[in-house]
């Protein structure tokens, strides 16, 4: 189990979200803010893709709030909404 979350803190250390689908059907409230925030970026500054650590930031989170905001944009790599490249 830790050999796994070992993993998955190395994957989100230097990760770029990239939004996909600018869609929010069957999504929760952080689910939108987190759709809402990538589309505003993307059309603003016109970047293809904001670093994780950049909306953590943004979004003042840490602690079970953080591993809440993780997990929200795990799923919606699931349902292809957005897409978390390593560098």
């Amino acid at each position: 189990m830790k050999e796994r979350q070992k993993k998955e803190r190395g994957r989100f250390r230097k990760a770029v979200v990239v939004l996909i689908r600018n869609t929010t059907w069957r999504c929760g409230k952080l689910e939108r803010l987190i759709v809402k925030h990538l589309h505003r970026e993307s059309t603003g500054l016109g970047k293809s893709g904001t670093p994780l650590t950049d909306m953590l930031q943004s979004f003042n989170l840490s602690g079970k709030r953080r591993n809440e905001f993780l997990d929200a944009i795990k799923r919606l790599e699931r349902r292809n909404i957005v897409k978390i490249l390593s560098v």
